[in-house]
């Protein structure tokens, strides 16, 4: 149950009465006894310890981040392959589970995203305080995804209708139904992976991508595979069964562990239960005001994409077979480092506003100086250079050699393989920008939200609005499709790198004179 209590308690400044504790504040001569004693007891431990990336480093939370991120992908491009083994004409149907993803993303990119201003705030918010408002963040994503996986099992006819092609659309309904809950699972990962990394625990969602990787393998293996037991033929329903149990694992899993973790943070900071974690009305207010801005951004943003993607969808099953898998490795190869690299700087670029503001006395309109903003905003800047360096090569390596080959082992497919490689190659670069986008847009996420959604939507009103609306007016054959669909997607990444780098300088120069309203 949410319990009610003032919100100023929420931001109150940590004193040294909440952050000393006998566990913490000790003699120095102490701790290099107890570290000495250690050392004997168990060198080899130690000397492992020293080699696992220190999650409170923009660097180790990194590594952390990579590998997070790396097994989704790696597993979604796993379950293509099942599919196609199976029974390639029904690949396409495993791209429902995507867009259901999409449609819930827009309430995973709600609250989890003031996680980075609001939980990532480690100045000035006390550890139970943010420990009180992550588990708010949970409770509230819990409840909305029950409720979204309740409305997508009551909508299968509406959703396959729109997102599934007519080839394969009456054996869709079953999938359809049996994909819903990943609006619940993924609401509690996305909870709990964005609270867990505004507190410096990337090990948290490892925990959860891993469980769910090492269970899907495991049951893949037994259940859809060539050699999995039993004498029964396997089906794409037994695929979406195992990827709804795996999810489910995962959450619970990594849940669990979260709720560990804080437990003992909780009581490492207040040497008992003095200070009250439960879930309260007051923190999900707390949440809910920036959370505005980032809610409307992705409902916008994902409610135009969906629109195209549904224009694709009608151009056949070879060409929504094509999107499908041009994702996948899209969301495989390239979005994983971007992601990684966006995470960490989210959660230090959060950290470094937190302290500014800390140091301005919390006044709504304070003025940074040039200093200031190179601090706020280096951990972008060293994602944007990573960025580069990690992008450039795998956009020439997928253009000049890999895409078809990859595209065909997905989809098994030659003709499907075809489009997938026209696609890449036409905008190919425009990645390179997309990536770019991701690391500077996360100095506006993390610390005025506002206007992130005032880029958002000056990209999305300016570029993405009007596209969708010619798509559907004009219709155009399978052959020329792509040459229009190209200038979208590929024109969106570039203009979106264009419009929030002038954000950005606006941005800056408002924050230097003490013009811009700033959140509490």
């Amino acid at each position: 149950m949410l319990s009610s209590q003032d919100p100023e308690t929420e931001a109150a400044p940590i004193s040294a009465a909440t952050t000393s504790s006998p566990e913490i504040a000790q003699d120095p001569e102490d701790i290099q006894a107890v570290e000495r004693m250690d050392a004997k007891k168990s060198p080899h431990w130690l000397r492992l310890r020293g080699l696992v990336p220190n999650r409170d480093t923009y660097w180790g939370s990194l590594v952390w981040n990579l590998l997070a991120f790396f097994l989704p992908a790696l597993y979604s491009t796993l379950s293509k392959l099942w599919v196609a083994k199976i029974d390639s004409s029904k690949v396409v149907l495993t791209d429902v589970y995507t867009y259901i993803s999409v449609v819930a993303e827009v309430l995973n990119e709600g609250l989890p995203r003031a996680a980075w201003l609001i939980i990532g705030d480690n100045a000035s918010r006390s550890i139970s305080s943010r420990i009180r408002l992550s588990y708010t963040l949970v409770l509230f994503q819990t409840v909305m995804g029950l409720i979204m996986t309740v409305v997508f099992i009551g909508a299968a006819d509406a959703f396959s209708a729109s997102f599934v092609p007519p080839d394969v659309r009456d054996s869709s309904l079953s999938y359809v139904r049996l994909s819903a809950p990943v609006a619940l699972t993924s609401a509690i990962q996305v909870a709990v992976a964005s609270c867990t990394r505004a507190l410096d625990l990337p090990d948290v969602p490892l925990i959860i991508s891993s469980t769910g990787f090492a269970v899907n393998i495991v049951l893949d293996m037994l259940f859809i595979s060539k050699f999995h037991v039993g004498s029964f033929q396997p089906t794409v329903l037994a695929q979406a069964g195992i990827r709804f149990t795996c999810d489910m694992v995962a959450a619970l899993a990594g849940l669990a562990y979260f709720i560990y973790i804080a437990g003992k943070m909780h009581r490492r900071d207040d040497g008992g239960a003095e200070e009250k974690i439960t879930p309260q009305v007051r923190a999900l207010i707390i949440l809910a005001r920036p959370a505005v801005y980032t809610f409307a951004e992705s409902a916008v943003r994902n409610a135009i994409y969906l629109w195209i993607v549904g224009r694709i969808v009608s151009l056949g099953q070879d060409y929504a077979t094509a999107w499908g898998v041009f994702n996948t490795i899209r969301w495989g190869l390239v979005m994983v480092p971007v992601q990684a690299l966006e995470a960490s700087a989210l959660a230090f670029v959060g950290h470094r506003w937190g302290e500014w503001r800390l140091q301005t006395g919390g006044t709504r309109r304070p003025a940074a100086t040039w200093k200031d903003i190179k601090k706020i905003s280096h951990p972008a800047l060293v994602s944007s250079i990573v960025s580069l360096l990690v992008e450039i090569p795998i956009c020439i390596f997928l253009s000049i050699w890999g895409m078809k080959e990859f595209a065909f082992y997905i989809s098994n497919s030659d003709r499907v393989a075809d489009i997938t490689r026209t696609m890449w190659q036409n905008i190919d670069w425009c990645y390179i920008f997309y990536a770019l986008n991701y690391q500077l847009s996360s100095v506006l996420l993390a610390t005025v939200p506002r206007w992130y959604l005032y880029q958002a939507l000056g990209s999305n009103f300016l570029w993405m609005l009007p596209w969708a609306i010619v798509v559907t007016v004009v219709h155009f054959n399978q052959e020329q499709a792509w040459t229009y669909y190209s200038v979208i997607f590929g024109g969106a990444n570039v203009f979106s790198f264009i419009n929030v780098s002038v954000t950005l300088v606006f941005w800056a120069r408002r924050l230097m004179k003490g013009n811009m309203k700033v959140h509490q």
